[in-house]
């Protein structure tokens, strides 16, 4: 695959085995879709899937999260597939990564683990950069090997970034980065707050569940053309582009890294400095994929995280996109009747965007260019 436009070079592409554990009672088409993400994930970030595996369980294991005959299970499927990397949609602890890793004999790497890899790859701003740099070494403190024996294999698929480093890297050296990251983020936010407080032109961000479509729908309402891709995390870096709206007014529109099902609280964290755009815009368009069989749990997952960073309080609309697919036909109506005030567009055939544009600028309170 070629680097133009964030897209990913294989070095050496590896062939992973994905291994998913349903904890308790949840649901089995859910858990599908889950694990079908989790595919998607790891297409993105370099490495073809050769397989799939799945265990239903109470309660995960303690030292390496699935049972013992799963264990075996995997181990035969890897030597069969020829598989060198196996990734969990589960959270694993430092212990049973280690653990799986020599038990399997080949890099364990877990759902947080290719999110992380996927930003330190797509990464391209500065601020990106430093914020994927304090995600990842805050993600590694904990996990350095604490042996020569759990070493972990080299290159590929969670080793980019600070991954690459060598792994005799310990605490203090990795603890005095993330304190420099952390300060040259600081004088980041400052800069953009005095930004913000000088621009003439009221602000609303896009937000969303990953790949709904946001980076079209921005390039459709400002004549622009951002950079779309039809992968997950597509857009890390924020743009902003000028909206003319019917009342003569423009308004700065800003498209936002999208969200996903357990998104790595240290990505939150990190890139506060990012959504803090997000908690501090005039107005919030929430775009989902009206065509997606788990639209309304991914609506779920967006509600959830605005929550989380401080911007379940900023003004929203919701526009369910890519409505002229026939399974968004099909769901629309019954989305609209859900989720009482919603809107339905196609950014990519350019319908609905006239009525948007017109209820953006009704939703706006007073800060157009004639009031700043």
């Amino acid at each position: 695959m070629s680097s133009k436009h964030g897209q990913l070079t294989n070095v050496a592409q590896e062939r992973a085995l994905l291994v998913q554990v349903v904890i308790g009672r949840a649901g089995r088409d859910l858990a599908k879709d889950s694990l079908e993400e989790l595919e998607r994930l790891a297409d993105t970030a370099g490495a073809v899937v050769v397989g799939t595996l799945s265990q239903n369980r109470h309660s995960p294991v303690p030292k390496t999260f699935i049972g013992e005959g799963k264990l075996d299970e995997i181990k035969l499927a890897c030597a069969q597939a020829r598989a060198n990397l196996v990734i969990f949609d589960n959270d694993l602890s430092p212990m049973q990564v280690n653990n799986l890793d020599v038990a399997l004999g080949v890099k364990v790497i877990d759902r947080t683990e290719v999110i992380l890899q996927i930003f330190a790859r797509r990464a391209r701003s500065a601020e990106a950069q430093i914020q994927v740099e304090l995600a990842q070494l805050e993600y590694l403190v904990g996990r350095l090997p604490l042996s020569e024996k759990q070493a972990r294999f080299t290159g590929g698929i969670g080793m980019k970034g600070p991954g690459e480093s060598p792994l005799r890297l310990r605490n203090e050296p990795m603890r005095r980065r993330i304190r420099d990251l952390k300060d040259k983020l600081e004088s980041i936010q400052d800069r953009r707050e005095r930004t913000r407080v000088r621009r003439p032109w009221a602000a609303v961000s896009l937000v969303g569940y990953t790949n709904a479509g946001k980076s079209t729908l921005l390039n459709s309402l400002s004549g622009t053309d951002a950079y779309v891709d039809d992968r997950l995390f597509a857009t890390l870096d924020t743009k902003s582009r000028l909206v003319h709206v019917p009342d003569g007014r423009d308004i700065l529109l800003t498209d936002t890294v999208g969200f996903i099902r357990h998104l790595p609280h240290g990505l939150i964290a990190s890139f506060r400095s990012t959504l803090e755009e997000v908690a501090q815009a005039d107005l919030l368009i929430h775009v989902a994929d009206a065509g997606h069989p788990y639209v309304s749990e991914h609506c779920d997952v967006v509600f959830d995280t605005l929550t989380n960073i401080g911007a379940d309080t900023v003004p929203a609309l919701l526009v369910f996109n890519k409505c002229d697919t026939p399974a968004a036909r099909e769901r629309v109506p019954g989305l609209l009747a859900r989720y009482p005030g919603a809107m339905a567009v196609s950014a990519l055939q350019h319908e609905g965007l006239t009525e948007l544009k017109q209820k953006m600028a009704e939703m706006i309170d007073g800060k157009g260019k004639d009031e700043l």
